[in-house]
């Protein structure tokens, strides 16, 4: 037995990377949970592993008592003295018992929990080994499809590959071999999970790191990506070597940096016509990255010139972007996609305006201050008359009253006279 147990540790240790120790635990819980099937009991069972042997023991342990109530626990002073003469009352006597009485029972319950406890180390272990290669490229095997997902073998598991991951056009058969960037993995009770995705932005980044020496050594940092698969990409960059220019690097000499990048990935699709897989054309963008966000705006809009930008006061995250009559279609790209593009590696909201229509947006706003400040003079001129008619009506309705109380006084005076 010693030979084939320990044979099999040996196995699944190296090929499964199962603990000896997490084994023997499972054996001695198993043979435990046999022991009280058969005795109703386990507090006085113990059971040990022979190291040298590859063999598991069971005892059963009993305290020496004057009088036996429970025997599965208790032995009476009297047959401990015919064991040795040295047991008193108190002392704990252990008794071996036999592995093979507890029959085909215990050998189920024992492969139950090996097979269980095998299968949370495996999943462990297989969710530790996928987890530290969490935002990394891996390389694999389309091994089959569903409705729903792409299963990419990476060796001991099927990644999952969903459509919304995969580049729009791109086809596989079964055995291709691909690249795939790692986003999620993740360790529920059915098993690891692992995602992948050939669609997502930090995908461009990693081949990047893999292909560009000095994006590598992080002379040339990769600052944001913001990308449509299979359509166009903007990569913001910035250099930190002041000898070394960002854009060029990443370009490299003729565009041998990019499209080695390009070809890396290298997505097809199937031409129903040609009845061939052809290349799935995916631009890439160099952006210079800046610290001042008008200047990193101004970049990100390219290949379209910018006249200014212009930030929301009530929106700190809102821009408006002024171009030229002639470039607002450029700048605006087909189907909005430039400046979606350009508003996802910026982090700003974008809005653009032709030069035409920002003058006669701005002329409109000057027409209406305009007006407004005319209302506000006309206002307050209005004011100033109405106040001057109060007060000259007042000085008129005093003067008017002076005037009542002087005849007034004048009267009466005379009257006295006449008197």
């Amino acid at each position: 037995m010693s030979k084939e147990m320990l044979e099999a540790f040996r196995i699944l240790e190296e090929e499964k990377h199962i603990n000896k120790e997490d084994i023997i635990d499972a054996v001695k819980e198993s043979l435990k949970s046999a022991y009280k099937r058969r005795y109703g009991q386990s507090e006085s069972c113990v059971i040990e592993f022979d190291e040298k042997t590859a063999d598991f023991k069971v005892y059963t342990v009993r305290e020496v008592v004057e009088e036996v109530f429970d025997s599965r626990l208790e032995i009476s002073l009297s047959d401990a003295l015919k064991i040795s003469s040295a047991y008193e009352l108190g002392d704990k006597i252990r008794f071996e018992e036999s592995v093979a009485e507890f029959g085909r029972v215990a050998a189920q319950s024992a492969k139950q929990t090996i097979m269980e406890k095998m299968r949370r180390q495996i999943r462990e272990v297989t969710y530790n080994e996928y987890k530290q290669h969490e935002g990394e490229i891996m390389t694999g095997t389309v091994e089959r499809f569903d409705q729903r997902f792409i299963y990419v073998n990476l060796g001991s598991l099927e990644a999952q590959l969903s459509h919304q991951d995969q580049i729009p056009g791109e086809t596989f058969k079964s055995h291709d071999r691909i690249e795939v960037y790692v986003y999620k993995v993740e360790n529920n009770p059915k098993g690891v999970n692992v995602f992948v995705s050939r669609s997502h932005p930090q995908f461009i980044k990693r081949i990047m790191e893999q292909e560009i020496p000095e994006v590598f050594d992080g002379t040339v940092e990769i600052m944001n990506v913001s990308r449509e698969a299979g359509d166009r990409t903007k990569v913001a960059v910035r250099s930190h070597n002041p000898n070394v220019d960002a854009i060029g690097t990443i370009v490299g000499r003729g565009g041998s940096n990019i499209k080695r990048v390009i070809s890396k990935f290298h997505p097809k699709r199937y031409d129903a016509k040609a009845g061939v897989e052809v290349p799935v054309e995916e631009n890439i963008d160099v952006i210079q990255w800046v610290e001042d966000p008008a200047e990193f705006i101004y970049n990100a809009i390219a290949p379209a010139e910018v006249d200014m930008v212009l930030f929301d006061e009530a929106d700190s995250k809102r821009a408006t972007v002024v171009v030229p009559d002639n470039k607002l279609s450029l700048a605006i790209g087909r189907r909005g996609q430039n400046v979606r593009l350009a508003a996802h590696l910026t982090g700003y909201r974008i809005d653009i305006k032709s030069a035409s229509e920002y003058e006669a947006l701005e002329a409109e706003r000057e027409a209406q201050t305009e007006l407004v400040e005319e209302v506000v003079e006309d206002s307050v001129a209005s004011a100033m008359v109405d106040e001057a008619i109060e007060e000259a009506v007042t000085s008129a309705i005093v003067d008017e009253t002076v005037e009542v109380e002087d005849a007034t006084k004048s009267d009466l005076l005379s009257d006295d006279d006449t008197e």
